[in-house]
């Protein structure tokens, strides 16, 4: 096999063209071999694997930096890179992650995750290339996905400045490749990049400059003609008005060309965009016709490509899809909004049944809320569905844009809490310490599927901004006689004993019961209350059980700092509430990728940590 020649950086340099074109083929076959076992970014790989063998062929790994903008297109990087091994542990605690790491290897320039970031860091780069005075190459890769997030905008227009070269290349799997164009353009980068060309321009320009009187009117007139014909037939003058040279668009999986083309844009004096065109899911047919759906892959059976864990019960987002549609049917005024995640967050079937009332404003998190905003000042009862970690980069436009003007904004955040496999720069752990800061802004979280039917429908009758924060995963279906209306600010008594009090907050209620019922078998009486509310806080409840109670327990599924719990403990010390508190929460750190159980564990929030606790909390009160 080639791939077996592929043990490190630059060992792809020593394959003749032939065993190229053979490699790519292999890539593929490993990667749907690999990712149908461990579950995967599978699309967003096969289609760039000729594209990045082209870049390692075209540049100098680890000296030359590779940035990849979101990064979950870096399986075939990681191969060629030497870490064909570590697929065996992709997105397992303790094995490799599926995004790039820096202090995985030195050929990861920049760690990734979130989108539109990688043009800010190359630039970051290339500044601290050309002040140190160092040579190095600084390439970064983004999609055109991506390229809709205003970050990356913000970063062209700041690339503009840069007077050394600067490599952005646009991964463009959204179009199909035009040959006419195409070949136009391909004839026009070869005479724009040639040194020729470059000198040939500056003497003409020169010579007519120094013609008196009208030199100046026919460098002025030949610049204004250039400019037309530009217009006409070169598709990426956007960047070339910016002041970015463009160069494609080229053929995506014809490494030859790109790698003809990235040695050319290393020429550009200042910042430069090649635009590749691929095919998304390519090699596959599964993914090729549904890109979608092997975007973040389960595993799956490769001759069929259906998962292979066969789904018993609903998740949290299929509860939220089924009852969006029917609130689209009972009120018009309810509209839906997702930065590109539609399938993700459960909106397509509101999408079908209304899309005049639904909003996919691309990778731009907050034009998305304040959007949104400007929805409900205008009368609408907007409903923005976002991953946790997503939401994270918005929290400017909640604060301003939505809470200061006390509007009437949902926001139903997906993925809240640990969400596994995708690690540090996905897991949802921050989203209550962030938005309980945030004055006229309410947050609440469901035990189980029914009551989280019934907080979308609070929501939608709510006035005012308005946060319900659930799981990824199945939804909980225990509890299911126990379904007290929502009150505004209250929680809900599960279980009312002596002693002890488990006081859990959404997801966490489950893992209580867990808790509770093991503390049951060793003599202990537990009270259990479902909290709902993390904002505001039920200060009765908690006047309540402070009194009745020797040991309250808060548990929920963020981090310590600004939770759930340390808001409980600052209202207990403000009146001064004679009861020991124990926090269950995780702890100030960033959690690595893993089975969501495993990590539990780690971060001890599971049944087991949690009763070991309490107990030894309790004794220490006799």
């Amino acid at each position: 096999m080639v791939l077996e020649k592929i043990e490190q950086a630059n060992d792809i340099k020593k394959l003749n063209p032939q065993e190229l074109e053979i490699l790519a083929g292999e890539i593929r076959e490993f990667l749907i071999e690999k990712i149908s076992k461990t579950g995967g970014h599978l699309a967003s790989n096969l289609g760039v694997v000729e594209l990045t063998m082209a870049l390692h062929l075209a540049f100098q790994l680890p000296e030359d930096k590779i940035i990849w903008d979101v990064g979950h297109q870096s399986y075939t990087h990681k191969i060629l890179t030497g870490r064909r091994e570590g697929f065996e542990g992709l997105r397992k605690y303790g094995g490799m992650s599926g995004f790039p790491k820096r202090r995985e290897s030195d050929c990861d320039a920049f760690g990734t995750g979130h989108s539109s970031t990688s043009i800010s860091a190359g630039l970051g780069y290339a500044h601290a290339r050309d002040i140190r005075k160092k040579n190095y190459k600084v390439v970064s890769v983004i999609g055109d996905g991506a390229l809709t997030g205003g970050m990356a905008f913000e970063a062209l227009n700041n690339a503009t400045r840069l007077e050394k070269n600067f490599i952005i290349v646009l991964n463009d799997n959204n179009m199909s490749i035009s040959e006419n164009v195409g070949g136009l353009s391909n004839h026009l980068n070869r005479l724009r990049t040639a040194e020729s060309y470059h000198d040939l321009k500056e003497g003409v320009m020169n010579s007519l400059a120094k013609i008196p009187v009208y030199g100046d009117w026919m460098v002025e007139q030949v610049r204004r003609a250039k400019s037309g014909i530009k217009q006409l037939v070169i598709p990426g003058m956007i960047y070339e008005n910016m002041g970015i040279t463009y160069l494609g668009p080229v053929d995506g999986h014809n490494i030859e060309e790109m790698v003809r083309v990235f040695k050319d844009a290393s020429k550009v004096d200042g910042p430069v965009m090649v635009h590749c065109l691929t095919q998304k899911g390519r090699g596959y047919l599964p993914a090729e016709r549904h890109p979608a759906r092997f975007h973040g892959a389960e595993p799956f059976d490769i001759e069929t490509g259906l998962p292979s864990n066969k789904k018993e019960k609903a998740a949290y987002t299929d509860i939220f899809s089924t009852v969006m549609r029917k609130l689209g049917d009972r009120n018009e005024n309810v509209v839906a909004i997702t930065a590109a995640m539609e399938t993700g967050t459960g909106l397509k079937r509101f999408h079908n049944m209304f899309p005049e009332r639904f909003f996919d404003v691309g990778i731009a998190e907050e034009h998305a809320i304040t959007f949104a905003a400007g929805l409900a000042a205008g009368g609408m009862i907007p409903v923005v569905a976002v991953y946790s970690s997503f939401l994270q980069r918005a929290y400017d436009q909640i604060l301003h844009d939505v809470c200061i003007q006390n509007l009437h904004v949902i926001i139903a955040i997906d993925r809240a809490g640990l969400v596994g496999s995708d690690g540090e720069t996905h897991q949802g752990i921050f989203d209550i310490s962030f938005l309980c800061t945030i004055p006229n802004m309410t947050l609440m979280a469901p035990k189980n599927k029914w009551e989280f039917s019934d907080m979308v429908k609070f929501a939608v009758d709510f006035d005012g901004p308005i946060a319900i924060r659930y799981p990824r995963g199945e939804a909980y279906d225990g509890l299911a006689k126990m379904r007290a209306p929502i009150v505004l600010g209250k929680s809900e008594t599960l279980y009312d004993e002596e002693e002890i009090c488990l006081i859990a907050f959404g997801s966490m209620v489950k893992t209580a019961v867990k808790v509770r019922e093991m503390l049951k078998e060793r003599g202990y009486h537990c009270s259990l209350i479902n909290a709902r509310f993390a904002k505001p806080l039920d200060y009765e409840m908690l006047t309540r059980t402070a009194k009745e109670h020797r040991l309250l327990v808060t548990l929920e599924e963020n981090v310590k700092s600004g939770g759930f719990g340390e808001q409980v403990m600052d209202y207990l010390e403000e009146c001064s509430l004679d009861v020991r508190l124990l926090n269950i929460a995780i702890s100030d750190e960033y959690v690595e990728h893993g089975n969501v159980n495993i990590l539990y564990q780690e971060v001890g929030i599971d049944a087991e940590s949690v009763v070991k606790r309490i107990i030894a909390e309790y004794v220490g009160l006799k």
